[in-house]
C-alpha cells in the first residue's frame, strides 16, 4: 500500500449531509470491527495509552468519588479528540495506504492546529463540568459542594449527598450531549477534508439535527461501550476504544458526502 501525502489547508468546506436509517449505527460497528482486525497492533498502541491514562487517574484520584468522577468525566469528554489516530487508521485502510502506529500520527502534522483547537474545546467542556456542578449545587439546590481538601480524607457517604449526585449527573449529561453533537463527524472531517475545527463542528451539529433517530441509537451504543469499559476496570477499553474510533470513520463516510 502507498503512503498518503497531503498538506494542511482549510479550504471552503462544501459537504452534503445524508440521512441514514435509524439502525445504521450497527453497520458502523460491524465495519469498525473489520477495521479493528486489520489494524489491531496500531489500535493496541492507541487504546493502551488511553487505558494507562485512565489507570493513572484511578490511582491518583480514586480516594474520593467526587474527584474521580470529575477526572473520568474529563477523560471521556476528551476521548473524541484522542481517537484521532484510530480514525486515521480507518481512513488509510480505505485508501489502501500503509497502516501502522507512526502513520496514524500524521494528522498531527497535517491538521494539527484544527485538532488542537478541537481538543482545547473539549478540555474546556470538561473543566466546565467541574465548575458548573459546584455552582449548580449552590445556586439551584442550595447545598455546598464537597470541600476540596476533605475529599481526600473523608469517605464517599460522608461527603456526597443525593442532591449532589443528581446535580453531577445532570450537569455531566448535558455537557456530554454537547460534546456528542459537536463531535459526531468532527475529527474525520478535519482529517479527511482538512476542515477547521469550527467548520467541522458546525457540520457535526447539522448532521445530528438531520439524523436524530440514528443519533439516538449511536449515542446509546457509545454509552453501552463506555459502561462496559469501566465495568471491566478499563480493560474492556482496549477493544471499545478502537472499535468506536473505527466506527466513527464509517459513520462519517455514511453521513457526509464530499
Amino acid at each position: 500500500m502507498n503512503s498518503l501525502a497531503t498538506r494542511t489547508v482549510h479550504p471552503p468546506l462544501h459537504v452534503q449531509i445524508r440521512v441514514v436509517p435509524p439502525l445504521q449505527p450497527f453497520t458502523w460497528l460491524r465495519r469498525g470491527m473489520r477495521d479493528l482486525e486489520w489494524c489491531s497492533r496500531a489500535d493496541l498502541g492507541h487504546a493502551g495509552l488511553m487505558v494507562v491514562l485512565g489507570w493513572i487517574l484511578l490511582f491518583m484520584l480514586g480516594v474520593h468519588p467526587y474527584l474521580l468522577a470529575a477526572a473520568l468525566s474529563g477523560f471521556l469528554l476528551g476521548a473524541p479528540a484522542m481517537t484521532m489516530g484510530i480514525v486515521e487508521l480507518s481512513r488509510r485502510l480505505e485508501a489502501r495506504a500503509t497502516i501502522n502506529f507512526n502513520d496514524s500520527l500524521t494528522p498531527l502534522e497535517r491538521d494539527g492546529p484544527a485538532l488542537v483547537q478541537f481538543g482545547v474545546l473539549l478540555a474546556a467542556v470538561a473543566a466546565t463540568w467541574f465548575i458548573v456542578s459546584g455552582a449548580l449545587l449552590k445556586a439551584v439546590l442550595h447545598v455546598s459542594p464537597p470541600d476540596f481538601v476533605n475529599t481526600f480524607y473523608r469517605g464517599f457517604l460522608d461527603t456526597l449527598t443525593k442532591a449532589q449526585l443528581v446535580s453531577y449527573l445532570l450537569t455531566g449529561g448535558v455537557l456530554a450531549l454537547l460534546v456528542f453533537v459537536l463531535s459526531v463527524v468532527t475529527v474525520p472531517l478535519i482529517i479527511d477534508q482538512h476542515a477547521s475545527a469550527s467548520q467541522a463542528m458546525r457540520v457535526s451539529l447539522a448532521t445530528v439535527r438531520a439524523n436524530l433517530p440514528a443519533m439516538v441509537v449511536w449515542s446509546g451504543l457509545l454509552v453501552i461501550g463506555t459502561v462496559f469499559g469501566f465495568l471491566t476496570f478499563l480493560i474492556g477499553m482496549l477493544i471499545v476504544i478502537p472499535l468506536l474510533g473505527h466506527a466513527t470513520w464509517h459513520a462519517y463516510r455514511d453521513l457526509i458526502r464530499v
